[in-house]
């Protein structure tokens, strides 16, 4: 239970008993994630009865912000105003360390917000295995992402992409690809192939650009995954 706890007070605002290295509790991220996203789904339902779906739907994707303390948004404004075109692997770093958001930080968080707000209203009755199938798979991405990378700088991101052990990131790939089929083989293929694509497109531009990766490195592919994940419900309907 400790590695769970460890898992849980990481990846959301829950303070829990127990501690240790963020990559002990790696094994459990996919878990957790669903856990999130069958929350998540269950308000977008409950306040559908009493709200407008947007309204609803704005009131589920609130819950995920506010749960995660906004920690994946950040790590994803964080990468887009470093990685900008022309930018040196230590200008990148320089700004990857400064909590100050930019232009285009504010307008990749925007574009994600409102892209999941509108998948959330979209998929309605398929909300609840949509939303823990793409919660749980962008954490499991988390994991396998990290273990594929090289880390650079000796912040969190290097403690957990060398703290990861190889069965740890297969259970949580299990874990993550199982969840997906909540919502039938077709859209879990896609996903499944999709969330591959992420992490073989984003390790190859992270390795490029900056020589390896950094903790704002993997909350951004998380967010990537989940918006991804959840475009890929709504445009394969069929459960």
């Amino acid at each position: 239970m400790g590695r769970f706890f460890t898992a849980l007070q990481f990846l959301t605002i829950v303070r829990a008993p127990g501690g240790g290295p963020v990559s002990r509790g790696s094994i459990f991220f996919p878990l957790v994630g669903a856990a999130i996203g069958l929350v998540a789904g269950g308000i977008r339902i409950a306040a559908g009865k009493a709200f407008p779906p947007s309204i609803a739907a704005l009131l589920a994707l609130g819950f995920l912000i506010m749960v995660t303390g906004a920690l994946h948004e950040d790590g994803l404004a964080d990468v887009f105003d470093a990685f900008r075109a022309g930018r040196s692997p230590e200008k990148i770093q320089t700004i990857l360390k400064d909590s100050r958001i930019g232009v285009y930080g504010a307008v990749a968080v925007v574009m994600t917000l409102l892209l999941r707000w509108q998948a959330i209203e979209a998929l309605d009755g398929r909300i609840v295995p949509a939303l823990a199938g793409a919660a749980g798979v962008s954490r499991g991405v988390m994991v396998v992402f990290a273990y594929v990378s090289r880390p650079i700088g000796d912040g969190l991101g290097k403690t957990v992409c060398l703290g990861l052990r190889r069965p740890d990131v297969i259970l949580a790939a299990i874990q993550s690809a199982a969840l997906l089929f909540l919502c039938g083989p077709v859209p879990a293929a896609a996903a499944l192939s999709g969330n591959a694509l992420v992490i073989v497109a984003a390790r190859g531009y992270f390795h490029r650009r900056a020589g390896g990766i950094t903790g704002d490195c993997i909350g951004a592919v998380c967010q990537i995954s989940e918006t991804m994940t959840l475009l890929v419900f709504v445009c394969l309907p069929s459960l």
